[in-house]
């Protein structure tokens, strides 16, 4: 884990690519079905893009068929959440705890698993560390 995280978004933009930017420090969202992390089976952890921090088990993982990684849980206080009123809509945006980075939304209530909940996350708000 990053442990000097940036105090300005220009030491973010240097640190971090310009479509991980976009999306971390601009709460962009990346398209449906373009990240590297929306099949993906592998056990491990994935932690943010940005500081490092562990945010999700793998095991936490399924398959939502959204486009995007979807968990069921995070890892408890790795994630905030703050109401969301922009593009005509409320939602629930998640972002890091440590860094406040934008990961992705929050929805309830769905019904893909028994906690009924589904964190949308963007592929470019996360890195896999595998198990092992």
């Amino acid at each position: 884990m990053t442990t000097d995280l940036p105090t300005t978004e220009e030491e973010w933009r240097i640190r971090l690519s310009p479509a991980e930017f976009r999306v971390l420090r601009e709460a962009g969202t990346e398209a449906p079905w373009s990240g590297e992390y929306v099949s993906t089976k592998t056990a491990g952890v994935y932690d943010c893009r940005a500081c490092g921090a562990q945010l999700y088990p793998s095991d936490t993982k399924f398959d939502s068929h959204c486009g995007w990684p979807s968990f069921d849980d995070a890892i408890p206080g790795a994630v905030t959440e703050i109401e969301d009123h922009s593009h005509g809509m409320v939602r629930t945006e998640i972002r890091c705890a440590r860094c406040d980075s934008h990961l992705g939304h929050v929805f309830r209530g769905e019904g893909f698993t028994s906690k009924n909940t589904r964190h949308c996350v963007n592929s470019l708000s996360i890195r896999l560390t595998p198990a092992g």
